[in-house]
C-alpha cells in the first residue's frame, strides 16, 4: 500500500512464447493501481530475462499475403464455437490478441480480469500507406463477473512498427 497513491504489486512470472510453446522467458514486473480514479491505467514496469523467438519471417509472410489481396479480408467468429482457428486466420487472431492486451491494460482495475474471448468480426480497411488496418469487434471476457463485453477497436500494423490501437470503444452489454 502506498498512502494516498494506490497499491503496488511485485510479480515474478514465466512468459510462454505463443508461437513456440517450448520457449519461455522469466519476467519481473511492478504494477501500480491508482486509488480512486478508475480512468487511469495501471503503471507497469517490467524486465525480461532473455528473448522470445523472432516473428520477423512469419510477419513478412502475413504482411505480403494481406497486401496482395484484391478484396479486403473479412472474417467472423474467431475462434469458432469449438475453439478452432483456421490456420490462415491465425495471424489475425494473434494480432487481435496483442491489440486486446492494450484494451486490457487501459481498462484494468484490481478487481477485474479481462481476456480476449473471441473476434466477433474483423474487416480489413485498405490504406494508401504501408500500414495494414483492421476494424475489429472483439468479445472480452471479464473473468470475475463473467460478463462478455463487446469492444470495437481499430488496429494499425506493420512488421517494422508493431501494433497500434488507434481507436477503441466499449459497446453495450452482450
Amino acid at each position: 500500500d502506498i498512502k494516498d497513491v494506490g497499491h503496488k504489486y511485485y510479480l515474478e512470472l514465466e512468459l510462454e512464447d505463443v508461437l513456440d510453446k517450448d520457449s519461455t522467458v522469466n519476467c519481473t514486473a511492478e504494477v501500480l493501481y491508482h486509488l480512486g480514479n478508475k480512468n487511469i491505467a495501471p503503471d507497469v514496469q517490467f524486465t525480461l530475462e532473455g528473448e522470445l523467438k523472432s516473428t520477423e519471417e512469419a510477419d513478412h509472410v502475413f504482411y505480403t499475403r494481406i497486401r496482395s489481396l484484391e478484396k479486403e479480408l473479412v472474417a467472423e467468429n474467431i475462434p469458432d464455437s469449438h475453439g478452432h482457428v483456421p490456420p490462415e486466420l491465425e495471424p489475425l487472431h494473434l494480432l487481435a490478441w496483442a491489440a486486446s492486451g492494450y484494451l486490457v491494460w487501459q481498462n484494468s482495475t484490481e478487481n477485474t480480469q479481462l481476456q480476449l474471448a473471441q473476434i466477433q468480426h474483423v474487416k480489413q480497411v485498405k490504406r494508401s500507406d504501408k500500414h495494414l488496418q483492421f476494424d475489429y469487434v472483439v468479445l472480452l471476457h471479464e473473468m470475475v463477473s463473467q460478463e462478455i463485453i463487446p469492444w470495437e477497436m481499430t488496429v494499425l500494423w506493420h512488421p517494422r512498427d508493431g501494433v497500434q490501437v488507434t481507436r477503441d470503444s466499449r459497446q453495450p452489454g452482450h
